[in-house]
């Protein structure tokens, strides 16, 4: 129990007020004095509640006392507390030592920057953790002013503040009692450094991108925002196509208006051109009256996200062909001409270079959706993203589930690294997630990932097979068969692809009840 004691600033009253603890027994365990407040603060453990009125009446009687009422701090409590909370929210690394140069305390941000638990590094002398600075020498030094350094730690280079921890004692004499050290990473001083820089592309800042690759397609990305010609995001799915968009929506001069995006293998074609171009008045029954504005009208001055533009039919890419020309195109059921501002942004995780060449996707279109090309490479290709993208979801969903962020074990950041992530960054995140959601202790295992097994070469692996070698092979053909089927929607389109005979595909197609009634092309 804490109480607050409005009061006057008298000598002898705190004594009185311990002698009445004293005389109904009860422990002390802090007494402080708030000059500003004028209030006394003493705490207590829980006692009777008799107990506690009795207590309160005596000490309401003493000379100079105005007020007595129960809190839930002793002003350095809160103080402590607030502290707390600011080190653990900060994005940096910070670390306090004492004056042998060995470790007090560390933010989460340091733990996970370090790769380490709260109780590996306690107590233990930083000099083991950073290389590239001697604390000790620094600390004996007949004077110890504060530095800005390049250390390493963890296999990663940090630009580090060292700053001395001086207090003044009664004599006016000025003692050292530590240090506190600031770390901040490569990739966060990148990102301060680049919302310093150009405000215009402050949107490309919480892109991760440790690796050669991916910093070229932020580099690329943020030229390509500041034009007005189309462009055609490629990538594997869960690469971060839309991301990239949005990205280069926000750092245009469009940024002011709306990014509308539409998924193309989402909706059936008559919708998707609904969706897309609006209708007129009563173009269907039930519909209504004055019509309906499109996606491109509702955006326009903005950006139109078209994702999976590979999936769009023939009949919607030659409308769409018409509005990239002009800008102009008619609601459906509607003669009247339109003419929006927009510029069109579209992805694909198909190779529609190939889709010209096999006749399934319109030449022309692709020569105008190609002008500004971003090709974004999936993170297996990029092995130094992995790791920063995984604590970053690490921190991001700690904070928002209200869980102390857990540190990354060595085990599991190697196993990270080395796991091919088919689903790419959505994969990692959803990987994180659950982890999070589910994790008991301060530390994330390999095992802790639950990641299926999985191989380039012949994808997701069963832990437990089942069946004979025939079985699985007809297992895994019916599967190659029905994810190259929207691509190739034709039993000689297939066969043609496969290098097999219009026969045997179509035998295939009738032993696997695969047609286009039962995947949707």
């Amino acid at each position: 129990m804490r109480l607050q004691i409005a009061c006057e600033d008298r000598i002898g009253l705190a004594k009185e007020v311990l002698n009445n603890l004293v005389e109904y027994d009860i422990d002390l365990k802090g007494i402080e004095f708030d000059k500003n407040s004028r209030c006394l603060y003493v705490a207590f453990p829980q006692i009777e509640f008799e107990s506690f009125q009795r207590v309160m009446v005596a000490i309401r009687r003493i000379d100079g006392v105005t007020d007595v009422k129960t809190t839930k701090f002793l002003p350095y409590e809160r103080e402590h507390n607030e502290l707390v909370t600011l080190l653990r929210i900060l994005p940096d690394g910070v670390i306090s030592i004492d004056n042998k140069g060995n470790i007090l305390t560390a933010n989460q941000a340091a733990l996970v920057d370090l790769a380490r638990s709260e109780d590996e590094v306690i107590g233990q002398p930083l000099q083991s953790l950073l290389k590239g600075f001697n604390f000790v020498k620094w600390l004996e030094g007949e004077e110890v002013l504060a530095q800005t350094l390049k250390l390493t730690g963890n296999n990663e280079e940090f630009v580090t503040d060292v700053l001395p921890i001086n207090i003044t004692d009664e004599e006016g004499m000025v003692q050292l009692m530590g240090a506190v050290v600031n770390l901040k990473s490569h990739t966060r001083l990148g990102q301060q450094i680049n919302a310093f820089r150009d405000d215009n592309n402050e949107s490309f800042v919480n892109i991760l991108a440790n690796s050669t690759s991916m910093r070229r397609v932020i580099r690329e990305a943020k030229k390509m925002s500041q034009l007005d010609a189309p462009i055609l995001i490629q990538g594997e799915t869960g690469t971060g196509k839309e991301l990239i968009a949005r990205a280069c929506h926000d750092a245009s001069d469009r940024s002011e208006h709306s990014f509308l995006a539409l998924s193309c293998a989402s909706l059936p074609d008559n919708v998707a051109e609904s969706e897309l171009f609006g209708y007129g008045p009563n173009a269907y029954p039930g519909a209504d009256e004055v019509g309906k504005r499109g996606i491109f009208e509702l955006a326009a001055g903005g950006t139109v996200f078209l994702d999976e533009v590979g999936e769009m039919s023939t009949e919607l890419q030659t409308k769409l062909i018409r509005f990239l020309q002009n800008g102009t195109f008619r609601r459906v059921a509607d003669e009247n001409e339109v003419h929006v501002d927009v510029r069109v942004i579209c992805a694909t995780q198909k190779d529609l270079a190939n889709m010209v060449h096999e006749g399934l996707f319109r030449e022309d279109l692709y020569y105008r959706l190609n002008v500004l090309s971003i090709q974004i490479p999936p993170l297996r290709d990029r092995k130094q993203d992995i790791l920063p993208l995984a604590q970053h979801f690490v921190q991001r969903f700690s904070n928002e589930l209200g869980k102390p962020a857990p540190t990354i074990s060595k085990n599991c950041s190697d196993y990270i690294q080395n796991y091919p992530w088919p689903g790419n960054t959505r994969q990692i995140e959803n990987a994180i997630y659950r982890a999070i959601s589910l994790l008991d202790t301060d530390i994330i295992e390999k095992e802790t990932l639950e990641l299926p097994t999985y191989t380039n070469e012949f994808g997701y692996l069963e832990k437990e097979f089942e069946g004979s070698l025939d079985q699985a092979v007809k297992r895994f053909e019916a599967g190659l068969l029905r994810k190259l089927y929207p691509a190739y929607p034709s039993s000689r389109l297939l066969a043609k692809k496969l290098g097999l005979s219009h026969t045997a595909i179509a035998n295939k197609l009738r032993e696997y009840d695969i047609n286009k009634k039962s995947i949707k092309v």
